[in-house]
């Protein structure tokens, strides 16, 4: 088993002050996903879901400057309102991407949910850096909308 530490893997925290279920419907609605989704500054015009075991799912994302993209996978385990599992990749990769993987676990206590966040391997620490950097900054804008209820 290798060393848990060398792993180029996302590992973020974040504490929301909403129910489980709220915070699940943010990630399986894709009305609701398409209001926070994306780095600053970038939106997502269009998005599909299909939130069950086998399913997929496809966004497009749009920069403040430049061509839309888009991004698409497959759900691995949906156990809502606690557990959410897909698969994430790019669909016009650049060289260094591969598909990764994106675990969600959801723990409601005392008025508010703690989202675990983990998303990996990638291929280099730049990949690793812009999922980091691009997953911050979601859910940022996350918390700003959860927040307006």
């Amino acid at each position: 088993m290798p060393d848990q530490k060398a792993r180029l893997v996302v590992r973020q925290e974040r504490v929301f002050t909403a129910p489980a279920e709220r915070v699940f419907a943010m990630f399986t609605e894709p009305d609701e996903l398409a209001t926070w989704w994306g780095p600053r500054g970038f939106t997502t015009p269009e998005v599909r879901l299909d939130p069950r075991v086998g399913g997929r799912y496809r966004f497009t994302m749009q920069p403040p400057d430049g061509e839309a993209f888009h991004l698409s996978g497959e759900y691995l385990e949906v156990q809502p309102p606690d557990r959410l599992e897909f698969t994430f990749r790019w669909d016009e990769p650049v060289p260094d991407d591969r598909e990764t993987v994106v675990v969600l676990s959801m723990d409601y206590r005392d008025g508010a949910t703690s989202v675990s966040l983990w998303q990996g391997d990638f291929a280099t620490e730049e990949r690793l850096e812009l999922h980091q950097e691009g997953w911050a900054e979601s859910l940022d804008k996350l918390e700003l909308r959860l927040g307006r209820g």
